[in-house]
Parts: C-alpha cells; sequence; structure tokens
C-alpha cells in the first residue's frame, strides 16, 4: 500500500549503531511511496556509508552545510523547505542535547533549527545505551523537546550493542515506519476512546474440546489499528488469534464469550466508540466436563445442553452512556446469506445506529472484504479492498457520523 505517496521525507542519521537499521527503514519509506533525502552527521558515517544510503534512496546523501551542489550553499533552507517531515532515525542523545539547545554546528542540526516549524514537523528516534536513555539529562531532554513541539516515537526494550539489556534500542523499521504512516493519517478520532472487539471465542466442551468459528480476527485488528491511526486511545479485547498487537493499541486477550462480556463491560465505562467486530458464539455448553468426555460402549456421545451467551453488542447498546449519546456502538453481521435483510433484523435487534454486514465465508482469515454499511436511512457499500482500507474508511464514517450528532 503506498500509505505515504506524495510525502517527501529528509531522514537524518547520526552517530550510532543503529545506524544500520536506517537502511531498511529507507527502504520501507520508499516502498511505501515516499521519496527520502538522507542527512548524515559525520558521526553517523562512522558506522554506514554516504553510498549505502545514496544507493537505496536513490538520491545524493548531504553530509555538510557548506555542500557546493546547493547554488545558493544553502542546503539547511533548501532541504528542510521541501521535506513535509525530518525523520531523525537514530537519534542520539548527544544530538538530542544539540536540539534541545538549538545548536546549529553541523547540517543536520542546522536544518532542524531553520525548518519552518509549523509546516514540516521534526521526529526523533532515539537509540542508545540503557544508563543514557535513563539519565535524568535524557528524560529533560525529551520532555522538553515534545514541549517544543518535537514528536518524539520512542524507544524498544531488549538487547543491546554493548552486551547489556534494556530500554534505549531504537525502534525496529516496521515499528517506524507504522509511526510515520499513523503520524501522517488524518485525525478525526482525536484523543478519543474507541473500543474494538476482534476475533472468535472460544466455547469449552471439556479440556480437549471447544466450540469456535472461522473469523481470523483480521478486520478488528485493521479497525483497532485505523482508529490508533485516526488520534485515538484503542483497547482491543481480542480472542484466541495469532495476530500482532496493532502500534500503539492496548490489547486484552480473552477465550470465552463470557471473557469477552467481563472485559468489556470493564472497559465501556472509558469509551466513545464500541465497535463489536468479534465473531461471539451465541452458546456454550451448560457444563464443562472436567475430564475428556469418552463414548460409550455403544459409540455414542451423551447429548451436551446449552446455554445461552450474553448478548455483548445489545448490552452496550442499552447502557445510559449508549442511551444519551454518549457511546455510539457499531456491531459486525457475518452472513453466509440475504445479507441486508440479516443486517437490517440485527441492527434492529441489537438496538444500534449501525451495523456492518460481511459474507463470512467469503472473508475469513484472508486479507481482503468488502462491508455493507446498514443504519435507518439505508445502506452504503464499501466496495471490496483491503481489510486495512476497509478499516479506514469505516472508522472515517464512524468519526463522520460522530460529528454529525454531536
Amino acid at each position: 500500500m503506498n500509505d505515504l505517496a506524495g510525502k517527501h521525507i529528509v531522514l537524518g542519521l547520526t552517530g550510532g549503531i543503529a545506524c544500520y537499521k536506517a537502511a531498511e527503514l529507507c527502504r520501507a519509506l520508499i516502498k511505501s511511496g515516499a521519496t527520502v533525502q538522507v542527512v548524515m552527521t559525520q558521526a553517523a558515517e562512522q558506522f554506514i556509508t554516504p553510498v549505502t544510503m545514496q544507493a537505496l534512496s536513490n538520491r545524493p546523501v548531504y553530509d555538510s552545510q557548506w555542500d557546493a551542489r546547493e547554488a545558493n550553499n544553502m542546503p539547511h533552507i533548501n532541504l528542510s523547505r521541501e521535506a513535509d517531515a525530518i525523520l531523525i532515525a537514530p537519534c542520539s542523545a548527544d544530538f538530542m542535547a544539540k536540539l534541545l539547545h538549538g545548536r546549529a554546528d553541523d547540517l543536520l542540526s542546522l536544518m532542524c533549527l531553520a525548518r519552518p516549524i509549523a509546516e514540516v514537523p521534526l521526529l526523533v528516534a532515539p537509540a542508545m545505551n540503557r544508563e543514557m536513555w535513563a539519565h535524568p539529562a535524557t528524560q529533560r531532554n525529551l520532555a522538553q523537546l515534545a514541549a517544543d513541539g518535537t514528536v518524539v516515537l520512542g524507544v524498544g526494550n531488549g538487547d543491546q550493542a554493548c552486551g547489556e539489556t534494556g530500554d534505549g534500542r531504537m525502534l525496529e523499521p516496521d515499528e517506524l515506519l507504522l509511526d510515520v504512516i499513523a503520524f501522517f493519517a488524518p485525525k478525526p478520532l482525536q484523543g478519543q476512546q474507541v473500543l474494538v472487539t476482534a476475533g472468535p471465542t472460544f466455547e469449552a466442551i471439556d479440556p480437549v474440546r471447544g466450540i469456535t468459528n472461522l473469523s481470523s480476527g483480521k478486520m478488528g485488528f485493521a479497525i483497532a489499528r485505523a482508529a490508533q491511526e485516526a488520534g485515538a486511545h484503542v483497547t482491543l479485547v481480542a480472542g484466541p488469534v495469532q495476530l500482532p498487537t496493532p502500534r500503539g493499541v492496548t490489547r486484552l486477550d480473552v477465550t470465552s464469550a463470557l471473557d469477552m462480556h467481563q472485559a468489556v463491560s470493564a472497559q465501556l465505562d472509558r469509551a466513545q466508540v464500541f465497535i463489536a467486530t468479534a465473531a461471539v458464539a451465541d452458546w456454550r455448553v451448560a457444563t464443562v466436563a472436567e475430564q475428556k468426555i469418552k463414548k460409550d460402549s455403544a459409540g455414542q456421545m451423551p447429548p451436551l445442553q446449552f446455554t445461552e451467551n450474553p448478548d455483548i453488542l445489545a448490552m452496550a447498546a442499552k447502557s445510559p452512556r449508549a442511551l444519551s449519546g454518549a457511546l455510539f456502538c457499531v456491531g459486525f453481521a457475518a452472513e453466509s446469506h440475504d445479507l441486508l435483510q440479516h443486517a437490517r433484523a440485527k441492527r434492529e435487534r441489537k438496538g444500534v445506529p449501525l451495523i456492518v454486514g460481511n459474507i463470512g465465508p467469503a472473508t475469513f482469515g484472508k486479507d481482503d472484504n468488502a462491508l455493507l454499511l446498514v443504519d435507518e436511512h439505508g445502506t452504503h457499500e464499501l466496495p471490496h479492498a483491503s481489510k486495512l482500507t476497509l478499516a479506514r474508511q469505516l472508522v472515517a464514517d464512524i468519526a463522520r457520523r460522530r460529528q454529525a450528532v454531536h
């Protein structure tokens, strides 16, 4: 996906072993549609060569404010004016201190100081030893940089080149790419709390058997990511699926419908939007056997008795906050046939303003989908596309509906 199409990024490299990650980051930015201009400090060139970064970016690398290639000899002005953002990755502790005090003794720091602050945002990806990261001076610098408007992308935790382990690693290139994509995304849900359910539930029969369904959770996880990109604080209640947690999303893992009901109930009072994407089992076994159920001498299994699971979406829709308009509830209908008929019936039965319908067997486990939005006024189709594309369209639609109400 060309999530960064039309964006021009100045990628700044400062001294640190994490410069090796900048090569992959440069490639990832370009694959996502951006153009990349690399600017390096002299310290960065001790870890990776300008030749490497030039080959990856397909542009000459700049490393001096005296570069004669610029007709006016002002690369700090020219390069910053062309950029949609300046991303410094890795950003050393020394360079952060330099940014904080407005020092400008090399091209990269000079460019950061000379950039039009209101038009060219500055993003930094710190990279340093764990003790350097934890030092009070570094933490003061980080806080002041953020207060000055710099976007600090955080650090990773793990093994470090020095042999120690802890916070301070530069985030991985794929993580930084997601953060940059999210940074540029519109923010119609800025600051709002969004609660999403995703995946199937698993209803135990005995210690080795259970009842579940074919939901992969991919649509719900895509919605969680899209809501986070839109500026929301997202909590994702996930059934038993093996999917990576979207960047910046708080994840709560559950197994059964009762588990999911309990998790949603605990989070609902803080949410402004609830999107029930999960395929929750309608029924569970009344009594779970303590041991594996065996066939009898005639080869028959004893009959199972079922009881109805709580209706999570209906519970949310009937809550005082939903009835007052403080909580906007969205349900999903995964059907095998007669999608419109069943989606309309489910919307009325659940009492929610919006139901999103899809044909389950056509999308379970896949990366693409097609959605049918059903509300009191009629229907609107979101044509076949990737689940992330549809998730972004759906989140934008939900944001518009909330703005219309409020």
